[in-house]
């Protein structure tokens, strides 16, 4: 079968082995990453480790952490677990760290503890855009994104989900005293195995009233009424499906409309965007060096207030014509 295209035999042995950099062509988007965060004066970014401890196990540069960091973003891999399996599969990312492989932990850890460095990194990236003329248009699209935090749908509470939650203890609670009673009639010793597994279902819902008892002293502090057990600043939130929501957060952006760039974004926690209008256009206005601006956004955005202190700013707000 000599007609179809054959690949090399896998024990071949060559006698110049190829290099990571000849599968990286010359238009590779991670030349451009590398090239960038090689340019950055990290610890000016405010990094952590940008200085070598003397004595212990020496540790990863925060510009190799920045590079893989970058890399999942550009490449939709926001798990710090695939990003590890990725550097030990991915030839680009072999090509980027110089074969390194860190651990999820390790990655994960980076991005915690080198928060406010990595927005700093973002707004030098602006700050690029803006010397490369790529954002020269003046109107800029903003609108909200909806993020899943880790926290699950039964570890947030309300006040109307604790009076919920409580109702159907009280019920099942109610159902398997009916079951016991209606076991004593039957027993002829007025004990079985039955009966006291149901008592050990009421002393475990029991345990669970207290617990939500608490869990409203709690809720009764928080100033929105809402509380979030795993993930505090986590909210609940309704998403475009009928009858669907998340518990997450609301991630505001602005793109440039020429080149689809985003030169602003903020991460918030409250669910809708009423409200958001004027902050992330002046955001963005100062981001992109313009003296006016124009924004467009969709209704969910507009209201008296925002639209006038758009004005105020020299920005003109428009309607978005999407359903």
């Amino acid at each position: 079968m000599k007609r179809f295209v054959e690949g090399d035999d896998r024990k071949q042995v060559a006698l110049l082995p190829e290099c990571v950099d000849d599968y990286i062509g010359q238009d590779n988007p991670v030349r451009v990453i590398d090239a960038f965060v090689d340019e950055l004066e990290l610890a000016d970014l405010g990094f952590n480790g940008t200085t070598p401890a003397i004595t212990g196990r020496p540790s990863y540069h925060p510009g190799v952490m920045l590079k893989i960091y970058i890399y999942g973003y550009l490449n939709r891999i926001p798990s710090s677990r695939r990003l590890e399996r990725e550097c030990q599969r991915n030839v680009e990312l072999m090509w980027l760290t110089g074969r390194l492989s860190p651990d999820f932990k390790t990655i994960a850890d980076f991005r915690r503890d080198n928060g406010a460095a990595i927005r700093n990194v973002c707004r030098r990236f602006v700050e690029l855009c803006r010397g490369l003329k790529l954002l020269s248009s003046d109107m800029v699209a903003t609108d909200g994104s909806k993020f899943k935090a880790s926290n699950s749908r039964d570890r947030n509470y309300t006040a109307s989900k604790i009076d919920k939650r409580q109702q159907q203890i009280e019920e099942s609670v109610q159902r398997y005293l009916d079951l016991i009673e209606a076991a004593d009639r039957t027993s002829p010793t007025g004990f079985d195995v039955k009966t006291v597994r149901l008592y050990e279902k009421i002393a475990r819902l029991r345990q669970q009233m207290r617990e939500l008892a608490q869990i409203r002293k709690q809720l009764e502090k928080q100033p929105d009424k809402q509380l979030s057990m795993t993930d505090p600043d986590a909210r609940s939130m309704a998403t475009s499906g009928r009858g669907s929501g998340i518990v997450g957060y609301n991630v505001q952006g602005a793109v440039d409309t020429k080149y689809h760039l985003i030169v602003e974004h903020e991460v918030t926690n409250v669910g809708n965007d009423h409200g958001q209008l004027s902050r992330m256009a002046v955001s963005a206005k100062d981001a992109m060096g313009k003296p006016k601006l124009k924004v467009v956004a969709d209704r969910g955005y507009f209201s008296g207030p925002e639209i006038r202190a758009c004005d105020l700013n020299d920005i003109s707000a428009y309607p978005s014509h999407s359903p």
